[in-house]
């Protein structure tokens, strides 16, 4: 595979890299490694290892992630029922990285400006605890529905998915976000080893075009960040003109930021200055950046920038939701949580109706007023034929114990696949909606009729 790569993009890494290229350029001859992130909102780290059916290995720089060792066979974390469950993404490690250094805290308000698919979303969200708000944008509409599916099953309550364009969010929420991230579109070097269309479409003009629109959203997202607040830049590219020139440019153009001296977790390789113009570089502690070198650790290659806003204000929160439960539905809504749900309490407020679709909101529907919003809050369910029906969303966010009917299918994997397959489940048992589960995790919704579960697995993601 090291010989497919761009002529022009190996002779410059020979030029940067001196005595150390070749050990970059053989890195591309290995297949790609293989990372897995735990999600901590239904499992911790140390319990999923001891219940993985895939060998593991810790990654240095995150708690949570994992290497998958597959040791030369075939092995496929998306097609196993913990998958469905949402106990983990499937994320390059290096990427684990962005999230890490953004440190996000529950309660605070959090926005990942360019979110999709998510893998550094649901990051996010899991090291918010799920309080607070997180606002993902996409704002390329197509890339939206993989987010949205990732979030869900990742059991997002306090979430916002957006679809806008970064001036019309900070127009909007100047100053509004105590830690934003934006992972930068970019030229994608870092995915030569797994994206063969990754290394076709490269050009030196492609890293160039890629620096100019990097070096914009830049200067806008900083808007959006609150004094004292923390802004962190990355990308998945090797490219100094994407990585420290942009990070300088920005530093040049906004003296209210300054580069934080990140801590220096195994694997982390600090930012080269002596990469770029003399004159750009100087005076700047570029060197606080994070690289990660696929030949010197585990991953495919990232860049991390941590930036700091002067200042001490303290956030303001956006207004909640303090909207009570619509009267027209609350008997159908009220009905439900009784006869199926065992633990969960019913909000009292934060209740939002949009058409037949019900929703908890953890913010006020006046914040977001005249911007695109694609999901606001937790999906909770839908009103039809008088009727009742939870969402996919809020199954994602039960346990075995939180319902009065289930359906476990522990250690009956080709009984999960089915469902997963959009099968109906033999189950005698009383009537009503079941949560059908794996290990005690769902998977999703079952209408138990007589003595059959009917499958309510969302048709977009079941299984072929």
């Amino acid at each position: 595979m090291a010989e497919d790569l761009p002529t022009a993009f190996v002779a410059r890494i020979r030029a940067l890299l001196g005595t150390d290229a070749e050990d970059f350029l053989r890195s591309f001859s290995q297949p790609p490694r293989l990372g897995l992130r735990v999600n901590t909102l239904k499992i911790a780290p140390e319990a999923f290892h001891s219940i993985s059916p895939f060998s593991l290995e810790p990654v240095p720089w995150c708690p949570e992630g994992f290497l998958v060792v597959t040791n030369g066979e075939q092995v496929r974390p998306s097609r196993h029922p913990y998958y469905a469950a949402g106990l983990y993404y499937l994320q390059d490690p290096s990427a684990m990285a962005a999230a890490v250094l953004l440190d996000p805290r529950p309660e605070e308000c959090v926005l990942d400006l360019c979110a999709a698919p998510g893998g550094k979303a649901t990051h996010l969200l899991a090291r918010m605890r799920n309080v607070g708000l997180l606002v993902a944008n996409e704002a390329v509409r197509s890339r939206a529905n993989g987010l949205l599916t990732n979030l869900e099953l990742f059991g997002a309550q306090s979430i916002l998915v957006t679809n806008e364009s970064v001036k019309a969010l900070a127009d909007r929420w100047s100053g509004a976000f105590d830690r934003v991230l934006v992972d930068a579109p970019c030229s994608g070097e870092g995915l030569f080893r797994k994206d063969p269309a990754a290394r076709r479409e490269w050009s030196p003009s492609v890293v160039e075009g890629c620096a100019a629109r990097q070096n914009a959203l830049l200067v806008m997202a900083a808007d959006l960040v609150r004094e004292g607040g923390r802004l962190v830049y990355s990308t998945c590219t090797f490219a100094p003109e994407e990585n420290e020139a942009v990070v300088a440019r920005f530093l040049r153009a906004r003296g209210d930021y300054r580069l934080v001296e990140p801590p220096r977790l195994p694997g982390f390789s600090p930012g080269r200055p002596d990469w770029i113009a003399s004159d750009l570089a100087r005076g700047l502690p570029l060197e606080r950046c994070v690289r990660l070198w696929p030949h010197l650790t585990v991953g495919e290659g990232h860049f991390v920038a941590v930036l700091e806003r002067e200042g001490a204000t303290t956030h303001q929160r956006f207004a909640y939701c303090t909207a009570p439960l619509p009267g027209k539905i609350s008997r159908l809504i009220e009905t439900f949580w009784n006869d199926t749900l065992s633990t969960k309490k019913m909000p009292s407020s934060g209740w939002y109706l949009a058409g037949r679709k019900l929703f908890w909101l953890p913010i006020s529907p006046t914040e977001w007023r005249e911007l695109r919003v694609l999901r606001a809050g937790w999906l909770l369910g839908s009103v039809m034929h008088d009727q009742f029906v939870p969402s996919h969303g809020l199954a994602m966010t039960l346990r075995r114990t939180d319902v009065q009917r289930f359906l476990d299918l522990s250690g009956n994997i080709s009984a999960a696949v089915s469902y997963l397959q959009g099968q109906p489940l033999p189950s005698p048992g009383p009537e009503g909606w079941v949560l059908v589960t794996y290990e005690g995790y769902a998977l999703g919704w079952g209408k138990r009729v007589g003595a059959v579960v009917k499958n309510h697995y969302p048709r977009h993601i079941r299984w072929s």
